[in-house]
């Protein structure tokens, strides 16, 4: 059981850095929520502690895009099962198509990876099931020559974290806390 503020800040910042670095680390899938009410899953691609920022790849095309575009509330939920440590956090969002962030993030993904966005909009509609992709590409790695169309189609969410509300789950007693611009706190859980 962690017992200062400092222990809390530093599990958070190794949690969120191990989460971007490790496709295995169980935080490594997040549950966005956006002011819309909605939620879904995306993959925490970076976490930069100095600024306190979470970064994710996106459509330019799907609907949070639009909703977030240059700054909105949004909230990111990580959860340990193992360890049984809930992070939820709480900021701005921000959706980037161009810049050095952008091509780095699309320089660092793999080919099958950027084939995603050569397919249909998020939500487009279809008279079957479907991955969205062109059939050309179903199952198949495209080269780079093929995936310049879906350039455009990339972007990145950058969250700016500004409150953490850590909470860890123990038969002893379960421990949270909530770190934001007040300061932190033990709260009740």
């Amino acid at each position: 059981m962690l017992e200062t503020f400092d222990d809390v800040r530093a599990d958070i910042d190794r949690r969120l850095r191990e989460a971007a670095d490790n496709w295995r680390c169980a935080m490594h899938s997040a549950v966005i929520a956006t002011a819309d009410a909605d939620a879904r899953v995306m993959i925490v691609r970076g976490w930069d502690g100095g600024s306190r920022t979470l970064r994710f790849h996106t459509d330019a095309r799907a609907p949070k895009a639009g909703l977030i575009g240059r700054g909105a509330p949004v909230g990111v939920l990580l959860y340990d099962k193992g360890e049984k440590v809930q992070i939820r956090c709480r900021g701005t969002g921000r959706i980037e198509r161009e810049g050095p962030m952008v091509d780095a993030a699309w320089e660092e993904s793999t080919n099958f990876a950027r084939r995603c966005y050569l397919g249909e909009g998020p939500g487009a509609e279809s008279q079957a099931p479907t991955s969205g992709l062109p059939p050309q590409f179903e199952g198949t790695e495209p080269d780079d020559a093929q995936l310049i169309p879906a350039r455009d189609n990339f972007a990145i969410l950058l969250v700016s974290v500004e409150s953490f509300d850590w909470f860890q789950l123990a038969h002893t007693g379960h421990r949270r806390a909530i770190l934001d611009a007040e300061g932190a706190r033990w709260v009740s859980p």
